[in-house]
């Protein structure tokens, strides 16, 4: 992964003595652990291994970002397809080791596509109550001759009980007015006029189109084949959980749901099973730790691509 990089590539790679180093401050679960052992860290292993030997009632927030049904290479291993029958039935015995770690008031998260979007829904039905499916527009995916490019992926939303915590005026988005209303003495109705151009702040629906897919020369990108942005997870992060709270992903990657938290001022603690993801999550902490920007959210608020100029007006768009 450490090779000649362009000069504009900002991909996180690792030699293979960053990795070593990175991988030991993952912690190995070898028994049964408290919160306190595992808050702020990412633990090395298999989810089903590791799953039972974490506390109860310890998760305020849980995102899942399971392998979806296609066959997928991730680094050292490889997800193979399987019947929507089966797929269900893997999904149930994910969920079902994941309950007892939900406090009464937890919600839930859950990322899939369009072929498997319906066994997640009735897995999740069986055990939550459904709020909401979020529909979030990628940019990137190949085109088809005799089919509609794939461009889209959902997130279920699920809590454990009607007390739960949801904070909309934490994720707002602040749109660019293309038609702006004026009050009877010709005032701004509804939106602000600024030196950027005129804005409103609009409450966030369930289809996200402000998303932009890490790529190279963003500084959160790596070579993990199904990287989700860091925007993506501070509009969950912010949405449903307070500072504090724990923020838990068993199913880590390169560690975004981590790196978010981290960001954002929550605990967290992540799952991952291969070295070299487990490591890079472990330096996009550190890295973390130097600089908490995420792109796509500023001053407070999330804004539509390609709109954030600057405090002054200028400089590159965000």
């Amino acid at each position: 992964m450490a090779g000649q990089k362009a000069p504009r590539n900002r991909t996180i790679t690792m030699t293979p003595e960053e990795q070593q180093l990175y991988l030991d401050r993952c912690l190995r679960v070898n028994g049964e652990t408290a919160v306190e052992q595992i808050v702020g860290r990412t633990l090395f292993g298999d989810f089903y291994d590791i799953a039972g030997r974490l506390p109860e009632s310890f998760v305020d927030l849980l995102f899942i970002d399971p392998p979806y049904n296609l066959n997928k290479q991730f680094n050292s291993s490889r997800f193979t397809q399987k019947s929507a029958q089966q797929y269900e039935e893997l999904l149930e015995g994910w969920i079902g080791k994941l309950l007892p770690l939900l406090k009464p008031t937890a919600s839930v998260y859950i990322c899939t596509d369009w072929r498997s979007t319906a066994e997640v829904k009735t897995v999740l039905e069986r055990h939550f109550f459904i709020r909401n499916r979020i529909v979030w527009e990628r940019e990137k995916g190949r085109g088809a001759r005799s089919n509609w490019k794939n461009s889209t992926e959902d997130i279920w939303f699920a809590t454990m009980s009607d007390d739960y915590y949801f904070n909309v005026e934490a994720v707002k988005l602040k749109r660019r007015v293309l038609a702006p209303y004026r009050d009877p003495g010709g005032l701004p109705k509804d939106w602000d006029r600024t030196a950027r151009g005129d804005f409103r702040l609009t409450h966030p629906s369930n289809i996200w189109t402000d998303i932009t897919v890490p790529y190279w020369s963003m500084p959160e990108n790596t070579d993990h084949p199904t990287q989700k942005p860091e925007k993506l997870l501070a509009k969950i992060i912010l949405a449903s959980s307070r500072e504090g709270d724990i923020v838990f992903d068993p199913f880590a990657g390169v560690g975004t749901t981590s790196v978010t938290a981290k960001k954002l001022g929550r605990r967290f603690c992540g799952i991952e099973r291969d070295p070299l993801y487990a490591a890079l999550t472990e330096k996009r902490l550190a890295i973390a730790g130097e600089d908490d920007t995420i792109q796509g959210f500023r001053e407070g608020v999330f804004w539509e691509r390609n709109s954030y100029l600057g405090k002054n007006g200028g400089g590159k768009a965000k």
